[in-house]
């Protein structure tokens, strides 16, 4: 048949589409959107974390640098020994004060693992040094340095110098320091009396700057009052800002964070300094997860329309497929011919069932007129026949009558008890369906059989069932869990004196095979019995496998039960449920019993396991 755009399948596939796409795209901007938003925030919250973390650090580390220099400017008797060579002229005495401050500065020098050199010049122009590997070899022309007219220029408070290329007085010191200072004043009359400069590894400033780093293409300076850079972390230097004016510069102990450029940039003054550090992070690395997650995106997208329209296909092709398949199943009875004519202007597939429906009335109008002249005599016969046999559904009405007449005299206990005899019987009398059933139906059969045992015993016996949705379409032979379940409360649980019985019913997976577990905690089976019962099980296997022994033993009698022996009776129903399965799958499956006196008995029902789809 050929399909055009008034096609049920068309029409359904067109709508389902559209709806997908329209909602796998407002779903994806909205992520995208708010996936954005969530990584611009965290990023932003990171950076301010960082910073602050750093700038902590740095102020401690400041405020150890500091505690250096005022140990040293509060120490008595290293001033007192400057002053005393100052003005002694003894060689000899000048000589042993000098040791003893060299000893007075190695003190400090060996009290922290950083510090590279401590040096002292005083106003007379004695110099005092303690330095890694270069001890006293200074710059002559230090005077003359800018480093020292700073320290001149001060007022008495920490003078911080910055990170240098080598050091400031030693020539032969090539490596970066980190140099502080301060004057050193006369305790007595607060006089000046010199200046101290302490040289450190910069490793611990570098390490606290390196903190602020977002991606690895983020820089951080620190820059002072006059917009000079005083450290960074950036290893290229030819690349450095020409100038830091214009950069948003805190005025207190908050955080600046600015997102409005093509960086982000975030700034937080020191406490112990006037400098600002300042950490530059390109907009591009920050946006790279932005980019990831974008890309992502757009694959889960592509797969999802990729998916919709397949899902699409498939659901308008599941509901136009049974209209379809109903049109050839009517074109098929075409020529009962009924009468009447139904006008309708709709789908394809709608007019076309239209079409069918009206030439098949028209037929069975004609095939009616014939059938009943030809059928009166075999009716009354059918009547009379019918009249004198009992009608099943005359007890199933009665059953039902009862429920109702109990129900109204509020006799719930009996009434639910007859409810549970009329289901019963209605299932276990309906065989149109030949012998086959899901497991839902037989579950249900059971616990309408369980609420007439549980009634009967009055609460010696309570039921579990743990049965995964997903296997309650399985099909099998009718009538497989009443005879079990029948046994297992019979001879297992309705014995039981100290205890309440406990029926389970419950399904597992094992290689392949759906195992639907019948347990409870009876008196369980006698080890000889209990052998007979699984050596018969196996034998009807093996006998059902071999057609043709099985029909032979069959014709000769040989395979009915014994009704006389102990196994028989109880054991004739297994059999009966273990033949069936076996005729059903094959004779790898059927009934596996497990049992130990005393503690209970497991009936198996091992069933292929079903596959997906069907």
């Amino acid at each position: 048949m050929k399909r055009g755009f008034n096609s049920i399948h068309n029409r359904l596939f067109l709508l389902f589409i559209s709806s997908m796409l329209v909602l796998v795209v407002l779903v994806s901007v909205l992520y995208y959107q708010k996936t954005t938003q969530i990584i611009h925030s965290k990023i932003n919250d990171l950076a301010q974390k960082n910073i602050s973390q750093t700038v902590g650090l740095f102020d401690l580390l400041l405020q150890g640098y500091d505690s250096i220099t005022k140990s040293l400017n509060s120490n008595y008797e290293m001033l007192r020994l400057i002053q005393d060579r100052d003005t002694n002229p003894d060689v000899t005495a000048s000589i042993f004060n000098e040791r003893t401050i060299t000893n007075i500065l190695g003190a400090i020098y060996y009290s922290r693992d950083d510090i590279i050199g401590i040096h002292v010049i005083t106003n007379a122009g004695k110099n005092y040094n303690y330095e890694r590997g270069f001890d006293s070899v200074i710059d002559t022309n230090y005077s003359n340095a800018d480093w020292y007219q700073k320290l001149q220029d001060s007022t008495g408070e920490m003078v911080w110098l910055g990170l240098v290329e080598g050091s400031v007085i030693n020539q032969f010191q090539r490596n970066p320091l980190f140099v502080f200072g301060r004057k050193l004043y006369d305790l007595t009359d607060h006089r000046v009396i010199g200046v101290m400069l302490i040289e450190t590894n910069p490793e611990p400033i570098v390490s606290a700057l390196s903190n602020v780093t977002i991606s690895p293409n983020s820089r951080v300076y620190i820059v002072d009052q006059e917009n000079r850079m005083i450290a960074t972390t950036a290893e290229d230097k030819k690349n450095l800002p020409s100038s830091f004016t214009g950069l948003p510069r805190p005025q207190t102990s908050e955080i600046i964070i600015d997102d409005r450029t093509d960086q982000l940039i975030v700034a937080a003054k020191a406490k112990m300094s006037d400098w600002t550090v300042f950490g530059l992070t390109p907009k591009g690395d920050i946006n790279a997860e932005v980019v990831k997650t974008r890309e992502y995106l757009y694959v889960v997208v592509v797969v999802l329309i990729i998916l919709s329209t397949a899902l699409a296909s498939l659901i308008s092709q599941n509901i136009a497929s049974p209209l379809k398949l109903l049109i050839r199943e009517m074109k098929q009875v075409e020529m009962g011919n009924f009468k009447g004519s139904v006008t309708v202007k709709s789908f394809e597939e709608i007019n076309s069932l239209v079409s069918s429906f009206n030439r098949m009335v028209k037929r069975m109008d004609e095939l009616i007129e014939r059938i009943t002249l030809a059928s009166m005599s075999e009716k009354n016969a059918e009547l009379q026949a019918l009249q004198s046999q009992v009608n099943p559904h005359f007890l199933y009405n009665t059953l039902d009558m009862i429920y109702w007449m109990l129900d109204e005299r509020e006799n719930d206990r009996l009434g639910k008890v007859i409810l549970s005899l009329s289901h019963m019987f209605r299932y276990s009398s309906d065989w149109q369906e030949a012998s086959k059933t899901t497991l839902q139906q037989e579950l249900d059969q059971m616990r309408h059989y369980m609420t007439i045992i549980e009634n009967r015993l009055e609460g010696r016996v309570s039921t579990e069932i743990h049965i995964d949705p997903e296997w309650l379409d399985v099909v099998l032979p009718k009538m497989t869990l009443q005879p079990i379940i029948e046994n297992a409360v019979k001879y297992g649980l309705e014995p039981l004196r100290e205890q309440p019985g406990v029926l389970r019913v419950f399904a597992e997976v094992h290689e392949q095979e759906l195992h639907i577990i019948i347990s409870d905690n009876g008196v369980g089976i006698e080890e000889d019995l209990l052998r007979q019962m699984q050596m018969r099980l196996v034998e009807d296997a093996r006998m059902i496998g071999d057609s043709y022994a099985y029909q032979a033993e069959e014709s000769r009698g040989e395979v009915k039960p014994d009704l006389n022996s102990k196994m028989t009776r109880r054991g004739i129903g297994l059999t009966n449920v273990h033949r069936r399965i076996v005729l059903l799958f094959g004779e790898a499956y059927g009934l596996r019993i497990q049992s130990k006196q005393e503690v209970g008995t497991t009936v198996i029902i091992a069933m292929p396991l079903p596959r997906k789809g069907v």
